[in-house]
């Protein structure tokens, strides 16, 4: 097991590294003067030279790549915002957890809801209550975001005015940022519970659980839902990764101050340290969740720690 956790740890580096290089050298050829952007249009070049100095702009491409991951090793730094003077990381930091919330608030509603119909259609294939939850699925996965998220301020705010329709703070102002980003990955999660089960069910070892005259509900969720979770956790890991890499959308429609507004509104400023600093964040997370994942995999299934 140890090796097993290891081999992902060691991978993870690897994709941290590759993602951080790849961000660094986009954001290195982007145009525009950071030191101009810093100390204004009219600023003298002297100064603008003693900044760029100062900073480290001056140094060949791998000298100050290899400084900035040495900075990020060492010193946990990422970097000077161009816009606030201030650290990145305290940003980052500061606007993190709002962006954690709505996404683990959207992965719960999209599990509890996702798993149910998976497995409620599985269970009940090719009846009404199935096409139902396809009809459902197809329309989870292709309405967007921002469009349902002012759908649902336009009705549940200004028409019935039940919620508050932007803000952070409260649980009320929780509930529709976390369906809207939600609601296609509850989608993806009861198609793939619905497929993977269905693969499951006609199994001969449930056939025969069934010859022993165990109750359909312990068959179910013994035999089918556990053999069948496998898929399952690789879905829902994905989405958890994406919800908060892609929560952008949502936290713009509805004013919440999270990591993808903040990096959204550093792209408009050209404040390169701050979005390179988030989207490495991102990819952290994203890795992160991955790697739960794998280590969930051999808690399912003990083989695959052994492989």
């Amino acid at each position: 097991m140890l090796k097993y956790i290891g081999k992902r740890l060691l991978f993870l580096i690897l994709v941290l590294l590759g993602v951080s290089f790849i961000v660094f050298t986009l954001l290195y050829i982007s145009p525009g003067d950071p030191a101009k952007i810093m100390l204004g249009e009219a600023a003298t070049e002297e100064a603008c030279e003693a900044l760029r100095e100062q900073l480290g702009l001056n140094d060949p491409f791998f000298v100050r790549y290899f400084n900035y991951i040495k900075d990020i090793v060492v010193h946990q730094d990422l970097g000077i915002s161009y816009s606030t003077r201030g650290p990145v990381l305290d940003q980052l930091l500061a606007a993190f957890p709002n962006t954690v919330k709505l996404a683990a608030s959207a992965i719960v509603i999209a599990v509890v809801v996702g798993v149910s119909l998976g497995i409620i259609s599985a269970v009940k294939q090719n009846s009404v209550i199935d096409n139902l939850v396809m009809v459902f699925a197809l329309l989870g996965t292709s309405i967007p975001i921002f469009w349902l998220g002012i759908m649902m301020i336009v009705l549940f705010s200004v028409k019935l005015g039940l919620l508050p329709p932007s803000g952070y703070g409260t649980w009320q102002q929780m509930i529709m940022p976390a369906i809207a980003l939600g609601l296609q990955s509850t989608a993806m999660i009861a198609r793939m519970t619905r497929s993977s089960m269905l693969e499951v069910i006609r199994q001969d070892y449930v056939k025969t659980a069934r010859a022993k005259g165990q109750r359909e509900f312990v068959v179910i969720m013994r035999h089918v839902f556990r053999n069948a979770l496998i898929p399952i956790i690789t879905v829902v890991g994905l989405q958890f990764g994406q919800l908060l890499g892609g929560a952008m959308l949502t936290e713009m429609v509805f004013s919440i101050p999270g990591l993808g507004r903040l990096i959204i509104d550093a792209i408009t400023e050209r404040d390169y340290p701050v979005v390179q600093g988030g989207v490495l964040l991102v990819a952290a997370c994203f890795s992160l969740v991955n790697l739960v994942v794998d280590l969930l995999y051999a808690v399912a299934d003990p083989k695959i720690a052994r492989s």
